[in-house]
């Protein structure tokens, strides 16, 4: 490996580190929320403590496909007098408003986050949209700033980060992308500037490949558009018969999912020249709005509540995915992993009063350095991963992100995926400058599915690493088998 450590690939936006909390399974409700003694739903402290060691730089809500199934108004006012609606996406629950708008903001400002609001463009009205907006933004007099007044809040939140509908081609009211163009362009028109806020309008976009949406919505709507919303989860199998379990897995398993997780950087890739085509000055963002594994929900689970483990594979996956972002800075500037508490490839996990740190969780860690930091170009031999079980291409062995901060620092993050072989990557700096290293710290276990549990929730964590040395000027970096490594360098 050479890192040009005098070049530049790009700002790595804090951004692209973006969680989403949508009304879905435990994760709001016995997820970031908990009842207290007499019924009422309070913010989890241990939560949002351990969120906060993360750092949250911002939050996606309400969904998801429950935005398009969401009615504003009832979650504002009295909780006693919020009508219910029954779930029917997520496990046919009822949903009783309790967190609504104020009680999502009271959270934001607790995490000391960024909220990202998405509004409901499936089963709702331009005047719903426009009146939400108004709710939580105006500054002056108005009538719906009248109305959040009445219900105790005085100064508007000043939210900029506003999705157009979600999953328009699916669960949002599947839409031709000519369709939607054409409701965005109406929507997003009576999104106005209040005060010093401006909309930062994110339209649907496209589900994994589906380039015709992409290309339709940015020739129709591009002009309106600041940010577009694309979606793609890794999954062992399809959609329709069978996607694999998160804990019960094989080298044919993880294969397929390491395999599965690299496809992003030919969907950015693609996504990007059609995007280039419409916005050569690159104005609008590519947001991977959602993105994660998603195995079968745990058996025992309830239905439709998407609860499931997460392991070494899901956080080795996770490394490879980000740095296939840092690799597109152009235009890749948000993203949302889904989600963050007890639902898909989580952050956390809860049972009861008891709360765990997923393996993901270390991955998103040990990437902090990386946050609003410079990426560095390199080149890399990746090596590759041969998996002999069934047939298919191998794999590149080894992913890789390097950044230099403003304090001059540099951090080299190296994921090696191959379960069985260890390798050495020796690291040479194209300016010859000289180094050392001042931390490293890995995250790998004996067995490919290892992970934390309630009855032992630190069973999985990082842990220093000492397999990094200098040697004839050349930094030499022994990785063990399926193992992620940051390394921290001045």
């Amino acid at each position: 490996m050479t890192i040009d450590t005098s070049g530049s690939n790009g700002h790595i936006s804090e951004h692209i580190y973006g969680h989403f909390a949508e009304h879905l399974g435990r994760g709001i409700y016995d997820g970031f929320w908990k009842k207290d003694a007499n019924g009422d739903y309070i913010i989890r402290d241990d939560v949002v403590a351990t969120l906060k060691e993360l750092g949250v730089p911002n939050l996606r809500w309400p969904g998801g496909c429950f935005a398009d199934y969401y009615f504003w108004e009832h979650g504002i006012g009295p909780k006693d007098q919020r009508p219910t609606v029954v779930n029917n996406l997520w496990g046919g629950v009822t949903e009783d408003n309790s967190v609504g708008t104020h009680e999502f903001m009271d959270l934001v400002a607790e995490l000391e986050t960024e909220p990202i609001v998405v509004g409901n463009v499936g089963s709702g009205s331009v005047e719903d949209m426009a009146n939400w907006w108004q709710y939580i933004n105006h500054p002056g007099e108005s009538p719906m700033a009248k109305l959040r007044r009445e219900n105790g809040r005085d100064e508007p939140w000043k939210v900029r980060f506003w999705g157009v509908g979600n999953e328009s081609w699916g669960c949002g009211g599947h839409m031709r992308p000519e369709y939607y163009a054409d409701l965005y362009r109406r929507f997003a028109t009576f999104l106005h500037a209040y005060g010093d806020v401006k909309p930062f309008r994110i339209a649907t976009g496209p589900a994994g490949g589906d380039y015709n949406w992409t290309e339709v919505v940015m020739e129709r709507a591009g002009r309106m558009i600041d940010g577009i919303d694309l979606h793609h989860y890794t999954l062992d199998g399809s959609w329709s018969t069978h996607k694999g379990q998160a804990v019960n897995f094989d080298e044919g398993g993880w294969y397929r999912l390491m395999g599965r997780a690299m496809e992003m950087d030919e969907l950015i890739t693609n996504h990007k020249a059609i995007m280039d085509a419409h916005d050569p000055e690159k104005r609008v963002w590519l947001i991977v709005g959602e993105w994660g594994t998603w195995h079968e929900q745990e058996e025992g689970s309830i239905p439709g509540f998407l609860y499931q483990q997460n392991t070494l594979r899901d956080a080795l996956s996770a490394s490879v995915t980000l740095d296939i972002f840092h690799q597109h800075l152009d235009r890749v500037k948000m993203a949302n992993i889904a989600q963050t508490v007890n639902v898909l490839q989580a952050m956390i996990l809860t049972d009861g009063e008891r709360m765990l740190r997923t393996p993901t969780f270390h991955t998103f860690d040990l990437y902090k350095p990386h946050r609003e930091a410079t990426a560095l170009p390199y080149e890399l031999d990746r090596g590759e991963y041969k998996y002999d079980g069934e047939e298919g291409e191998p794999l590149p062995a080894i992913s890789a992100t390097a950044s230099i901060n403003d304090a001059g620092r540099i951090h080299l993050s190296l994921t090696n995926i191959d379960p069985n072989e260890a390798r050495t990557v020796e690291v040479q700096f194209a300016d010859g400058k000289k180094l050392k290293v001042k931390e490293a710290r890995i995250l790998t276990a004996d067995a490919m599915n290892a992970r934390n549990t309630f009855d032992a929730p630190d069973a999985l964590v990082p842990s220093a690493f000492k397999g990094a040395k200098f040697a004839k000027g050349k930094l030499v970096v022994k990785l063990p088998a399926k193992s992620l490594v940051t390394i921290g360098l001045e």
